[in-house]
């Protein structure tokens, strides 16, 4: 990828961004513009992984399982498989992409600000023994300027109209989040209240 194409990728995927912040705050019942209020979305990293074919996939895999620490990743990925979600204790193959397709993950941070309403996806990519498989990931979190912000289940999601709904996470900052994520991966179950 040139340095203009990537340049242009990452302008096309930061508006698509701006659309999915707003149509996830509305799906969540918040306000369409809550998510790029409170900054959760301001930084942008693009990872771009090169999967060589492997002789005897059996013996390893692409990338080990995970979620993704941040609130979203938008994933253009080639048209060979590899790509697999947990679904219901499974690994479930995702389907072949068509040509220019792009998948979207949410990711831990974007699960405890929305307090569950959304799930962060454990996922992992699969050797192949005869094909290469590549993919871009353009990840989007909160910006380093907001690393000792408080961040914790949306208000307007545990006070709905007079109804109480219990925050299933502690407040946390950024910073704190992120250290426990390098440290010990996803971190949802370590700021999880009782």
């Amino acid at each position: 990828m040139g340095r203009e194409v990537a340049t242009e990728y990452l302008k096309q995927t930061l508006k698509l961004k701006n659309k999915l912040a707003e149509l996830l705050s509305d799906a969540a019942g918040l306000n369409r513009d809550h998510l790029s209020t409170i900054k959760c979305m301001e930084s942008q990293t693009m990872a771009c992984h090169y999967y060589p074919p492997c002789p005897q996939p059996h013996l390893t895999i692409g990338s080990s399982k995970h979620t993704d620490p941040f609130c979203l990743t938008i994933l253009l990925q080639d048209h060979n498989q590899g790509l697999q979600v947990r679904n219901h204790d499974r690994w479930v193959d995702m389907p072949k992409s068509a040509q220019g397709a792009l998948v979207v993950n949410v990711g831990d941070f974007l699960q405890l600000i929305t307090n569950d309403k959304f799930k962060s996806v454990e996922h992992r990519v699969v050797a192949q023994s005869s094909t290469t498989r590549s993919s871009v990931a353009c990840f989007f979190g909160p910006g380093s300027e907001n690393k000792y912000r408080l961040y914790g289940p949306a208000k307007e999601l545990v006070l709905l109209g007079g109804d109480h709904v219990e925050p299933v996470y502690r407040e946390v900052h950024l910073v704190e989040f992120l250290d426990y994520f390098k440290s010990n991966g996803s971190p949802l179950s370590h700021f999880k209240l009782s």
